[in-house]
């Protein structure tokens, strides 16, 4: 792509906005990537057996706003138009809670990661951030970043968020690496924009989308004033290449046949991504050296996307029903544990919504008119997420029973042989075909054990920051001092002195008694 297009924001081939999942799909084409999966370059993406269920789950993005308009497209301030929600800037706590909404409704309909909340949650983090950045020193983010997304919105395009980097020594700052490519960094700077190297650690749907956001990992120091860097590309743009992740049992998809994948149609993506003098142009630069404002930005992003997790409650959906299912086709669905189990899986998968979804009615206007998740309830949702769906999962492996992981293939049930054997003997309740059986066993392999189980175990643990980074922002934020002084002062202990409620937002127990949508 050369660097007019770039500036320009739109590719040629793309100036018609994308309205169906079956036109996100044809604009992935002939994109020319350098995609390398099982130590090959892959020709087509859009073709290879094992990407494609993963473009096939970011489709749905495109179908249910079409489907259910209300649910996941909004009326843009910039366009005046309808919009996807993937795209829309939250104006209030009621957009936050629809992006909840609408998360775990994707999630219910394929069953795994559909890959648009990262890029979702890094716009509605800039917004605040460019118009703080502009408040303090004057530049022209904020402008430069409206533009940006008004043309996005107007496009219809998927935007991949590129935070993580491959980090290296974790013991040492960014400009303290003995490689300085082991955090995204600026090499030069032109008239015309930056140029930049380095590499980001399994990006989510990166290859699925028609731009990146290329964001620092961390909070950064003076000294790491080049890796304050903040800027989107595209996609194919000249010097990326793209490393593939493996997933579990992930070649099943190319194996035929559409029984042992578990769920044939729907697939996450995690890649990394190498960038080799990039070059992003000036008006395409959303941050440039401001390093103390990286704090910021991680802290905001990480805010929204945490309570984003509210997407696994829709997977969970799924895992519930596919064990309910397995015990239904085993004929002990009437048992008595059999069905506490299943409420105790509902428990805990709305336990996680419930959290995201307080986040999101508790959160608070920013200065430039964004709405933001309240944190604590935000990183309380996330820590959930890194536990819970490890029980719904075991309970779901318990439900199922050792025949989910030593099942025959689909070849021997397909063999004219073995076959009438197999159907035979892997029989349940005799009204119940042996196949949907099957069928119903790898669902709930896929999801624990398999392809899926990345987006809802170990991303789960993993994603928007793991475990500590979450008991971190609780300890920041629970005001421990306030809560002695209403014991102290309950207890009549003489020096006890009842504080006030503070008005400052900042504060959890500000915004817990604040009325609804300051």
């Amino acid at each position: 792509m050369d660097q007019e297009t770039i500036a320009s924001g739109l590719a040629p081939k793309s100036r018609k906005p994308i309205k169906s999942g079956s036109e996100y799909i044809d604009s992935l084409r002939n994109r020319k990537l350098k995609v390398y999966l099982m130590g090959e370059l892959v020709e087509e993406p859009v073709d290879h057996p094992i990407i494609r269920p993963s473009i096939n789950a970011v489709a749905q993005t495109y179908d249910l706003a079409n489907e259910n308009p209300e649910l996941a497209s909004a009326v843009s301030p910039f366009t005046s138009e309808r919009v996807n929600r993937f795209l829309h800037i939250s104006a209030s706590p009621a957009d936050l809670v629809m992006q909840n909404k609408m998360q775990r409704r994707l999630g219910q309909l394929t069953g795994t990661c559909f890959q648009r909340c990262v890029g979702m949650d890094a716009l509605n983090s800039l917004h605040s951030v460019t118009f703080d950045l502009d408040e303090k020193y004057g530049t022209e983010y904020h402008r430069r970043f409206t533009q940006f997304l008004t043309r996005m919105q107007t496009a219809n395009f998927v935007i991949g968020g590129a935070m993580t980097d491959v980090k290296g020594d974790r013991g040492k700052s960014p400009s303290q690496q003995a490689d300085p490519d082991l955090f995204v960094h600026v090499t030069r700077r032109t008239a015309d924009g930056v140029f930049i190297s380095g590499a980001k650690a399994h990006q989510t749907g990166c290859l699925n989308s028609h731009w990146l956001i290329v964001m620092p990992t961390m909070r950064l120091e003076a000294a790491d004033k080049n890796y304050a860097i903040v800027g989107a590309i595209p996609v194919d743009a000249k010097g990326i290449t793209y490393i593939y992740g493996r997933q579990s049992c992930d070649t099943r998809s190319a194996e035929g046949g559409d029984i042992d994948v578990g769920n044939a149609q729907y697939s996450g993506q995690e890649a990394m991504i190498i960038f080799e003098d990039v070059f992003i142009p000036r008006e395409l630069v959303f941050l440039d050296g401001e390093y103390e404002f990286a704090s910021t930005l991680v802290e905001r992003f990480t805010c929204y996307h945490r309570r984003s997790y509210v997407c696994k409650t829709g997977v969970g959906d799924v895992l519930i029903g596919a064990a309910a299912t397995i015990a239904d086709y085993n004929g002990v669905e009437r048992v008595s544990h059999i069905k506490d189990k299943l409420v105790e899986m509902t428990h805990l998968n709305e336990t996680i919504y419930g959290t995201g979804i307080a986040a999101s009615h508790q959160g608070m206007k920013m200065k430039s008119g964004a709405y933001l998740p309240d944190e604590m309830l935000a990183n309380v949702c996330k820590h959930h997420v890194t536990r819970l769906p490890y029980e719904i999962g075991r309970l779901a492996q318990d439900l199922a029973g050792g025949l989910m992981v030593t099942l025959p293939s689909e070849q021997e049930f397909r063999h004219p042989t073995i076959g009438p054997l197999v159907e035979k003997y892997l029989k349940g309740r005799p009204e119940i075909s042996t196949e949907d059986r099957m069928r119903v066993l790898r669902l709930v392999e896929n999801m624990t054990l398999g392809r899926n189980a990345v987006g809802y175990l170990t991303e789960s643990m993993h994603g928007a920051g793991s475990p500590q980074a979450q008991r971190i922002q609780i300890a920041r934020s629970m005001q421990i001092e306030f809560k002695k002084e209403l014991a102290k002062t309950l207890a009549g202990i003489a020096d006890a002195s009842r504080e006030d409620i503070s008005d400052d937002l900042s504060m959890y127990m500000a915004r817990v008694f604040a009325p609804v949508g300051t």
